[in-house]
């Protein structure tokens, strides 16, 4: 009997202390903060890809984008592992920031984590389209940025662990490409956007990152009409919408202001800091005639 208990207590041993170190494979089981993450453009891409991994990771999400139908479906997917409302905006209307701050209020969903991903592409050169057309995207990818930004940072703020991922792209380190007039613009803007708004909000909480992957995987191209001419590219050059959700989530809970996903992308980034502007130039005119020639 006296055997038996030693085995017994030699096959029980004490409960390990917690781990004091956040990795990868425990961090779906540690306490979140409280409060919901906020995505825009969550009904496809990348902004899809992002929800779903909050979502594994437990944090309570605000879905919001154009087509209602595409978020009820995620929504209805991800309700499974935490709670999903859904608030349907467009952001090319000017009123569409207020508004959508303003349901959020009167639901009482409290946002920790903002993600600024609503975006695509207006396709050919700059006098192609009409003004209206240009207006509409420089509101959803620069002026409801800077609205929602500034309604919801107060509470961010407040809550001590807020965070701001703004998704930018590749296209804001490079010069611009032909046929990216206003894009690489736009997107240049959200990185120096989040930038500042890193070094203001350092000591008070907040982690802002901006999320510069190159060429992704989604229906991006597809819905500007380029995916022929997209699909010349190898690939090897093409991200995959998952691990760019990872990368960028990682990102912002670290405190990096700015993530490039993908080896080839930051080796390509160290490249061109060692190029001239000039060749750099002449370079992009003669990729981006070569991928998509828009005469």
């Amino acid at each position: 009997m006296r055997g038996e208990a030693r085995h017994r207590r030699r096959a029980s041993p004490r409960p390990l202390p917690p781990c004091p170190i956040p990795c990868r494979l425990c961090e779906t089981a540690m306490p979140q903060p409280s409060g919901h993450a906020l995505i825009t453009g969550a009904s496809s891409g990348i902004g899809r890809e992002i929800a779903r991994e909050y979502a594994r990771r437990g944090v309570p999400l605000i879905l919001s984008a154009r087509r209602e139908a595409l978020l009820q479906a995620l929504a209805e997917e991800l309700r499974a592992q935490v709670p999903v409302q859904i608030v349907v905006a467009d952001l090319a209307d000017p009123a569409a920031p207020a508004a959508l701050v303003a349901e959020l209020e009167r639901r009482g969903l409290a946002v920790r984590i903002l993600v600024n991903n609503a975006g695509y592409g207006v396709p050919g050169r700059f006098p192609d389209s009409d003004w209206a057309t240009h207006a509409a995207f420089l509101q959803v990818m620069v002026g409801a940025v800077c609205e929602l930004t500034w309604r919801l940072l107060p509470a961010l703020r407040a809550s001590g662990q807020g965070r701001i991922l703004n998704v930018a792209s590749f296209a804001a380190l490079v010069p611009g490409a032909d046929g990216q007039t206003l894009y690489a613009a736009a997107k240049s803007f959200m990185l120096r956007f989040s930038e500042s708004l890193a070094l203001e909000n350092a000591d008070r909480g907040v982690n802002v990152c901006a999320l510069c992957p190159g060429f992704t995987w989604s229906e991006f191209h597809d819905v500007t009409g380029t995916r022929e001419q997209m699909d010349k590219l190898p690939r090897w050059a093409w991200l995959q919408t998952a691990a760019v959700a990872r990368a960028g989530i990682d990102g912002a809970e670290r405190g990096h202001v700015r993530v490039v996903p993908g080896a080839f992308y930051r080796a390509l980034l160290g490249l061109v800091a060692l190029l001239p502007n000039a060749l750099l130039l002449k370079a992009m005119r003669r990729g981006s005639q070569r991928i998509r020639p828009l005469d």
